[in-house]
């Protein structure tokens, strides 16, 4: 378990190193005027996401294990839009299509309201 952990988060520190070089590089060469840096991030966690998903569901090339380390310590850490991503495919997968809607606007309209709400309690204090 001690070895899973230690996996987990050399996993997780090397996504967070990922992140940040990947979204400086792309921003720097792509300019300031848009957040192109995120933009990247989250669509190439995306594809290796599914990538990862479906060589361990499909071609079983890969350890549950495994897998459970890279998608929640490196994955996680380059970005959880993936995740995100990943879930609401799911629930559209299932035809749950009025569940996926409620998790794309919910959680973005959520998440703006807490950001918005963070910044005025932030400022209170």
């Amino acid at each position: 378990m001690i070895q899973k952990f230690v996996l987990l988060a050399a996993a997780g520190g090397l996504g967070s190193l990922a992140r940040y070089g990947l979204s400086g590089a792309v921003q720097k060469i792509a300019g300031a005027e848009f957040p192109w840096g995120t933009a990247a991030v989250n669509v190439i966690g995306c594809l290796g996401f599914g990538l990862i998903w479906s060589l361990t569901e499909e071609r079983f090339l890969i350890s549950g294990e495994t897998r459970a380390i890279v998608l929640t310590g490196f994955m996680g850490a380059f970005t959880t839009f993936s995740t995100y991503i990943f879930e609401t495919g799911q629930l559209m997968r299932d035809s749950e299509w009025l569940l996926a809607g409620v998790n794309v606007t919910g959680q973005i309209a959520a998440g703006v309201f807490f950001l918005f709400l963070g910044i005025f309690i932030g400022r209170i204090l």
